[in-house]
């Protein structure tokens, strides 16, 4: 009888620990449904390179020259993939790149025929080149840009496929007709060049007005 309760306990005691560890897995299981209290309809998100083609695409470092800085110094802007994208209907191409995980853009520029990359002072993986018109920044800003690469190879293939759009933009340019309309985007860049050296500009305008009307007025008291 003893040897019998005791047995009858322990299955006891196994079937409750059983039905304690087949609750607690289906607990475990369990995933509960909750409906959303504001149910917001899916946003198609564009980047504005839908209607582009890819011709490159490579992991770099983006560097400004601060020259507002005092002294002027290079200013990192970022890390990311850097592309060269052709318009499928216009034909131009521009230069785009992105910061890794924010995806800002931290350069956005056209690429026309009078660009140059000059390598960089010291190594064999950078490159420099002047933009009159970036717009990394929405408003269009000339900026002298620097762009660092992992080795030499990737950098010379970036140099390669930049100077291959620069001939197909050039030729692109020369079949509407026009053999000044190269010199003629140019120009149109250099009219969106940055605010302060406009305003130098009107400063000069300004000593120079001032100037007249001093002589001016010292003319007429002599006169008198």
């Amino acid at each position: 009888m003893c040897c019998s309760g005791l047995l009858t306990s322990t299955r006891g005691n196994d079937q409750e620990d059983h039905e304690t560890t087949a609750e607690n897995a289906e607990e475990s299981n369990h995933d509960p449904h909750f409906e959303p209290i504001v149910s917001l309809p899916e946003q198609d998100v564009k980047t504005l390179e839908e209607d582009e083609e890819e011709l490159f695409k490579m992991r770099a470092k983006l560097y400004r020259f601060a020259s507002e800085n005092d002294p002027p110094e290079w200013k990192e802007r970022g890390t990311g993939d850097v592309k060269l994208l052709k318009h499928k209907e216009r034909g131009t191409i521009r230069l785009l790149m992105r910061r890794d995980r924010t995806l800002k853009i931290c350069a956005n520029h056209h690429i026309v025929p009078t660009m140059e990359l000059k390598p960089n002072a010291g190594s064999d993986r950078a490159w420099v080149w002047n933009t009159l018109a970036d717009y990394a920044d929405e408003s269009p800003k000339a900026e002298l840009l620097a762009i660092r690469f992992l080795n030499a190879e990737n950098a010379l293939k970036f140099k390669g496929k930049f100077d291959e759009c620069k001939e197909e933009v050039r030729k692109s340019l020369e079949g509407t007709g026009d053999p000044d309309s190269a010199n003629k985007v140019a120009e149109k860049l250099e009219e969106l060049t940055v605010k302060d050296k406009a305003s130098d500009d009107k400063k000069e305008v300004q000593k120079v007005t001032e100037k007249k009307e001093d002589e001016k007025k010292e003319n007429t008291a002599e006169e008198n």
